[in-house]
This record gives C-alpha cells, structure tokens and sequence, in this order.
C-alpha cells in the first residue's frame, strides 16, 4: 500500500494511509513521510497472536480507528477510500468514511476468507464460519468495485449467493523496488553455501502454505548434494516445523525467523530459486505476492499449488517457472532437478519472469486501473 500510495502521489493526488501498530506508546500518531500522510493507530497485538486473541482484536479494529482518529477522518476530506483485505473487518470504518465524504471506494481483495480456511479444515462450517462471512460480505456490499488477484476469482463471486452491487474487476498485484538499496552481505558465506543451488522460501509459514510439503521435497531430495532449502519467515506453524526438522535429520534445510525487508531483499538477491507452496485443499486461486520478489531478482519459480489455480497458466505460458500440483511429490521432485541440473535454463527462466512482472504487475498499471474507474 506504500508504494500504491507513492504512485498516486506522482500522479499529483494527495495521499493519506491509515494503519496500525501494536507498538506505539500514544494512542495515534500523524506523520509525513516521504510525502505520505500517515495516520497510525494503537491496536492490540494481530502479527504472531494466538487466533482467538488475533480474533477479538481484528473485529474491533474499525471501531478502534474510527473512535481515535475521528478527529483526522473530519479534518483530512477524501475523494476515494482504497483498502485492502485481509483483514476482512474493516467495511463499519469504510462505510462511516464513506458517509463523511459522499465519496466511493475500491477494495483490493487478496485473500478469500473465510473459505479458504473452512477448505483446508482450520475452520468448520458452524457459527464462527457463518459470523467470519458475515463480515466477508459486509465489505463487498460497501466497495463500489472489488479488485481480485485473478481472472479464476471471479468464479467464487459467480457462486455466491448474495446480492452484490459492486463492479467486479482482475487487479494484479504489484511491486515497486527499483529505489530499493540492496545491502551488501554474503549469506552464501555466512551459512557455508557456495556450493549450493539455494531453494528459497520468504513469507508466512501457515497451514494456507502447507510448508510440510516443503520439507518433504527436502527429505526426498536430502542425497543430492547441491541442493539447499532457505526458509525465512513466521507464522502459526513454525515451531512445528522446526521440530520436524530435526526429527528427520535434515541438513539441507535452514530456517530463520523474520527479517526486516532490507535483509529479506539482500539474502533474496543470492539465492537462486524462489520457493512456492500452497495447500492442496484451496478451492480458490491464489497469487501469492512473494512470487513477485522471486521475479524482481529475476529467480525462476518452484512452485507446487492447488488444483485449478491460474497461477499455473501464468508461469508455464510464460516459461516463468515450474508448476506441479501438491500431492504430486514425484512431479515436484522432477522440477527441482530440473533446475538444480541447468543453471542457463535457470537463468532463462528468472528473466522470463522478469517481463512477466513488468508487463502485469507494475504499481504503474495497478494505480491507473484503479482511478480509472472514478476518473473520466
């Protein structure tokens, strides 16, 4: 959202961003920074809470902001509200934004929730699923358009049952890294890995990944000695997998907790092959928005998905990586030789990727195909 807000600042719009953090010591605090009016609210803790405190402190996060920032809400007038979801529970604060300024607004979906979680089995289909939807269509009902990461998202909207007056739009995700100042590390050295391919994997580490899937590729390929797995990242299923690690004796496997994005970057920039993995019981596509990293740096793709996920057709159309379906471990094994026994098809493949992330997923085309629903 920074640098969508950066983008429309180019464009000669004036910019607010309203957001939260568990580690101010005020209650709400507005600063300019790098020509962006930024309006930060204390929450309680969301980032590495256990779910039911996550839970309790998501649902009141519009009626937090709107109590302490009431008074910036009426001062700062506003032509357009642009939000992101997750989290789903923020369409109460839209709605009295909206009241306010008689003005539209655009919500970029990235995450269908609750579905995706009643698919994998992390929820069941009782009252905390129906309330969790409740909240999902109260933040269709209040978006004039509705962005979704791909053409196949628009198929769960076909299916809904409900009654939707929001126009229905693909919005690529985005990424803007050219002003970003790679530091200059050597994590190759660091973690004795010169002589290595390097599997990389940068992000949550949760049931939506199913990063079990992971470690099996890991074990299975734990006898061939140039091939290493680099995991960075947190989530709800770390320390199991941690343990996992160790029982199985896997040398080929580091994991490291989260890093700030500089660091994530530098160590991204070394290794050689960008990590991907979905859990197999998603109904939905999903574009997960590390894949843009990966094609930055120009890293070919590993990926091992659900069924039915258009991401498949992006990277194969444009020979942007290698797509097997999870579940199918030897197809997932037979990729990763691939690429660990052809460092020019690597190369070839990460600069393929590279055009792909031009040409559809520029916050250039993201800002301009959101104003252009408003602006004539």
């Amino acid at each position: 959202m920074y640098d969508l807000g950066q983008e429309l600042l180019k464009k000669g719009h004036d910019v607010s961003i309203i957001t939260i953090s568990e580690n101010l010591t005020t209650p709400l605090e507005v600063v300019i920074e790098d020509g962006l009016r930024i309006l930060r609210v204390k929450s309680g803790k969301i980032d590495g809470a256990n779910k039911y405190i996550r839970f309790i402190n998501e649902l009141f996060l519009s009626q937090l902001i709107w109590y302490r920032g009431n008074k910036f809400f009426k001062e700062f007038k506003c032509d357009l509200v642009v939000w992101y979801s997750p989290s789903i529970f923020f369409s109460r604060l839209i709605s009295k934004i909206k009241g306010i300024n008689n003005c539209p607004s655009y919500l970029i979906l990235r995450d269908i929730f609750p579905q995706w979680a009643l698919d994998t089995g992390l929820l069941k289909n009782g009252v905390i699923y129906k309330i969790l939807q409740y909240f999902e269509f109260q933040q269709y009902k209040v978006a004039n358009v509705i962005g979704v990461q791909s053409p196949k998202n628009l198929d769960y909207f076909d299916k809904l049952n409900v009654q939707l007056n929001s126009k229905l739009e693909v919005l690529y995700n985005w990424v803007d890294l050219k002003k970003t100042c790679i530091q200059k590390t050597n994590f190759r050295d660091t973690l004795n890995l010169n002589e290595k391919i390097v599997f990389f994997y940068g992000g949550n580490i949760g049931v939506a990944q199913d990063m079990d899937n992971i470690i099996r590729l890991a074990y299975n390929l734990r006898y061939e000695k140039k091939a290493h797995f680099l995991i960075v990242g947190e989530g709800s299923e770390s320390t199991r997998l941690k343990k996992m690690i160790l029982s199985l004796g896997l040398e080929n496997v580091n994991i490291f907790g989260s890093v700030g994005q500089d660091t994530y970057l530098a160590m991204l920039s070394e290794f050689d092959i960008g990590l991907i993995s979905l859990n197999k019981s998603f109904k939905t596509p999903n574009f997960p928005g590390k894949m843009l990293g990966y094609m930055y740096f120009s890293k070919p793709i590993l990926a091992s998905i659900n069924t039915g996920n258009d991401l498949q057709t992006l990277l194969e159309e444009h020979n942007a990586g290698l797509v097997s379906i999870n579940g199918d471990d030897n197809q997932f094994i037979e990729n990763s030789l691939k690429l660990i026994s052809d460092q020019e098809f690597r190369i070839n493949m990460g600069k393929n990727g590279k055009k792909v992330l031009n040409n559809f997923f520029s916050v250039t085309n993201a800002s301009q195909q959101i104003l252009s629903n408003f602006i004539d």
